[in-house]
């Protein structure tokens, strides 16, 4: 079993900054990708970005040049450092990460965490 517990959210005023963690742990396990994912109220869920276990990254169009995710493989951990935040940066905002325990394929999802973004 995968478990995933995210923590940074908040309040903040437009053009701050904030970071967002996501702890992993399960045993045996292989992280393949981790990611972060955010949906706003009323709108669907939009990948925010994304990283693999070679370190490639990819990011949303919307958050590019603001956002970066990182990973540290010792402390099995993701990050998404965001700065230069916008209202429209408001969102409940997921961790989610791909990996392999023995011969299983977990899709594993945190339960959120809430980013408000005040102008």
């Amino acid at each position: 079993q995968v478990q995933l517990v995210e923590s940074g959210g908040g309040l903040v005023q437009a053009g701050e900054s904030l970071r967002l963690s996501c702890l992993v742990s399960g045993r045996g396990l292989s992280i393949i990708a981790m990611g972060w994912h955010r949906q706003a109220p009323g709108k669907q869920r939009e990948l925010v970005a994304t990283i693999t276990n070679r370190g490639s990254t990819n990011y949303a169009d919307s958050v590019k040049g603001r956002f970066t995710i990182s990973r540290d493989i010792a402390k099995n951990t993701v990050y998404l450092q965001m700065n230069t935040l916008k209202p429209e940066d408001t969102a409940v905002y997921r961790c989610n990460v791909k990996s392999v325990v023995g011969p299983v394929n977990y899709d594993s999802w945190g339960s959120g965490t809430q980013v408000t973004v005040s102008s």
